[in-house]
């Protein structure tokens, strides 16, 4: 009988990100989403930017995931990343502006030179942070655009 959960594991060079008991994972890897569930094959494969999305009961939560690998086996599921923040951890503000400055970057510099490749770096970090915090909750101070403090 297959396990009804496995074991997620998220962490950076800086910090222990996340461990929890889920029913399902989607992971961003390199050449697209992979689903995992409970008892799936083992694998190692390479991580993209995007988001992790988990599942809790009948709550999905999200990560950002910058880069890294993720080793998959039947019952656990180890994420290594370079840069990863819960959805709620996100300053939607923050992640507005550095949207802004990386799409002004881009205009600027000559397509292909480093200037511009590490302006649409930023600009993929950015867009996927303003998903993430949008559809898990924006972090404290953060605001989703046209909306107003109470």
């Amino acid at each position: 009988m297959l396990p009804e959960t496995i074991e997620l594991q998220v962490v950076t060079p800086e910090r222990h990100v996340l461990q929890e008991s889920v029913q399902a994972v989607e992971i961003p890897g390199k050449e697209g989403y992979l689903g995992v569930l409970p008892g799936h094959a083992p694998l190692i494969t390479e991580l993209g930017i995007g988001i992790l999305t988990y599942h809790k009961g009948s709550q999905a939560r999200y990560l950002t995931v910058i880069h890294g690998y993720a080793e998959v086996l039947p019952g656990r599921v180890i994420v290594l990343a370079e840069v990863s923040e819960r959805a709620e951890e996100i300053d939607l503000a923050r992640t507005l502006a550095a949207h802004e400055r990386a799409q002004a970057e881009i205009a600027r510099a000559s397509a292909g030179d480093a200037e511009w490749r590490q302006a649409s770096f930023a600009l993929q970090r950015a867009m996927v942070r303003q998903q993430a915090a949008t559809r898990g909750g924006a972090g404290a101070g953060a605001q989703e655009p046209g909306s107003s403090a109470s």
